[in-house]
């Protein structure tokens, strides 16, 4: 790897915490460590969506994760639409980015999650 090609990334992971609440994780990190926590973060059991920006806020890449099966398709595809804009990816993104934090997780504020359902309880 040359000097110049080093990875510097801020890798999001949207987590499933229960039915009516996800965890926004983000993570700086920097060369191979990046591709590495990119790789984790892809193969956790709770992550819906994972995303990678750069330092500049660019979207490099992003797909759902092993955790997509905890929430419906639609779900996943509005948290793939709406993700870059999200108000709470913008506050992780903004501590990462100034190096305030290497790490932040806050709960997703979202007006997407499913509607409470009244037939059913899920434990």
């Amino acid at each position: 790897m040359g000097l110049f090609s080093t990875k510097d990334w801020n890798v999001i992971a949207i987590i499933f915490e229960r039915r009516e609440m996800y965890r926004v994780n983000g993570q700086r990190c920097k060369g191979g460590e990046a591709t590495k926590v990119r790789d984790n973060v892809k193969n956790f059991d709770r992550t819906i969506f994972w995303a990678v920006f750069d330092q500049k806020r660019a979207f490099l890449e992003g797909e759902s994760g092993k955790g997509e099966k905890m929430v419906t398709n639609e779900i996943v595809q509005r948290l793939k639409k709406e993700l870059s804009a999200n108000q709470t990816v913008q506050q992780i993104l903004g501590l990462l980015e100034r190096g305030e934090l290497k790490n932040a997780a806050k709960p997703l504020l979202w007006g997407g999650y499913p509607k409470p359902e009244q037939h059913h309880e899920e434990e």
